[in-house]
């Protein structure tokens, strides 16, 4: 069965959706029920992957001391990312907030296998690291579906990837592609929150095709 074209609706409130998707950082302390949880995690199942590779894992981070000593690794790393900076800029990176790690009721660690055996290679021999891709696409699937919930999500990458498998005792196989805070956000907004704080802004060039 062909199925038909969508609606001009539904493409319009497609791109309200994609415009709303923000990296979340301020959440609420109330969990989200189980049942969402788990169809967030059905609509990153249906994003591609090389070679239907599904290389992807999703690890719901519950224990609370685990979750403790990683935000102290966060801690660690943010100051020493800090130092890399000079004066106001330094001044301007110590003021944001770089993580919702104590605020979101639901921390969610993302990993890809290097070379699953699902998939039979088929697609990644050329660029292995199409696999990590895949994986970004199904974090991508879940951050999308979960707006459309009112469910927040935030990405915290100033951790350290080793330090992580280490302490969730992750095979050596897989590695770290994301560590995200989900929950429901205090507030929701249409514009980066690194915009709003003056610390970059959007690039017009990157709006327009480049032609060979």
């Amino acid at each position: 069965m062909i199925k038909k074209r969508f609606t001009t609706d539904f493409i319009k409130e497609l791109e309200e959706l994609f415009t709303w998707r923000r990296d979340v950082r301020h959440f609420k302390p109330d969990p989200v029920p189980p049942k969402i949880l788990d169809h967030l995690l059905s609509f990153a199942c249906k994003a591609p992957s090389v070679g239907l590779s599904e290389p992807w894992h999703f690890v719901q981070v519950n224990n609370l001391d685990l979750r403790h000593k990683i935000y102290l690794n966060f801690k660690e790393n943010n100051q020493k990312a800090s130092q890399n900076y000079k004066s106001k800029e330094q001044t301007l990176y110590q003021s944001l907030k770089l993580s919702g790690l104590n605020d979101a009721p639901h921390h969610i660690a993302v990993f890809s296998e290097f070379d699953p055996s699902q998939g039979k290679g088929l697609g990644r021999q050329t660029i292995p690291q199409t696999t990590a891709y895949s994986t970004v696409m199904a974090i991508f699937s879940f951050w999308l579906a979960a707006r459309a919930y009112g469910v927040g999500v935030g990405w915290v990458s100033i951790l350290s990837p080793p330090d992580i498998i280490q302490l969730l005792d992750i095979p050596k196989t897989w590695e770290l592609i994301a560590y995200l805070c989900v929950g429901y956000p205090k507030f929701f907004q249409n514009i980066p929150e690194l915009e709003i704080k003056g610390w970059e802004k959007r690039n017009p060039d990157k709006h327009k095709w480049l032609i060979k």
